[in-house]
């Protein structure tokens, strides 16, 4: 895994949490909800994922030693997760959304805090950060901090949004989102594959 900056984290975690393509999941999901309470259930969603985040940033060195993982397990699996969501992104499944499953009642942490913002690969990211550059712990916690911003503002007018540039305009976003995507997970993947060749050749 590179050196990664305060810049270059907050861009990751942006890519990973994907604002962009969340909106037509919380634009769904919302629709039961009274217009005037959306925008404090969008802020209590995204508290609940940075909590969640945050908690496996911290605890995230005891998580590796509790499971028995290394960290080049970690990196290689995080590549895979990655990768796999980057595809998803490019090519979405002609399917209907987790939202459009659940009952027309207001949403409690499922779907919109977890899987959409803190799903499975947030997490193995924040893990892979700290793992990495403990040092930069706090950097990463400030990064975090902006992406949680930007994504609340980006949902906060996820309504506004679509009526502005339409369902195509975003989604066609998302697929950019993605291919960048596609290109840091096989980079991670690449790097992690390297290491374990030259532990394998030394060994």
């Amino acid at each position: 895994m590179s050196e990664y900056t305060f810049l270059s984290a907050t861009i990751l975690l942006l890519l990973i949490t994907d604002p962009i393509g969340n909106i037509p999941i919380f634009a769904n999901a919302l629709k039961p909800v009274p217009p005037q309470r959306r925008a404090r259930v969008i802020l209590r969603e995204i508290l609940i994922a940075f909590v969640l985040l945050l908690a496996f940033m911290f605890g995230g060195a005891a998580f590796l030693r509790a499971m028995s993982l290394s960290e080049l397990a970690l990196q290689i699996g995080g590549g895979v997760i990655l990768f796999l969501i980057a595809l998803r992104m490019v090519f979405p499944p002609h399917v209907h959304s987790t939202a459009d499953e659940l009952s027309a009642e207001e949403p409690l942490i499922v779907p919109l805090a977890v899987p959409a913002i803190a799903g499975p690969s947030a997490l193995a990211t924040v893990l892979l950060l700290v793992s990495h550059q403990p040092q930069q712990r706090m950097e990463w916690v400030g990064a975090l901090c902006v992406t949680m911003l930007i994504s609340a503002v980006v949902l906060i007018s996820a309504e506004r949004i679509l009526r502005i540039v339409g369902t195509r305009v975003v989604m066609a976003m998302e697929r950019l989102m993605g291919l960048v995507l596609v290109s840091v997970a096989i980079e991670m993947l690449l790097r992690g594959i390297k290491t374990f060749v030259l532990q394998f050749t030394h060994a």
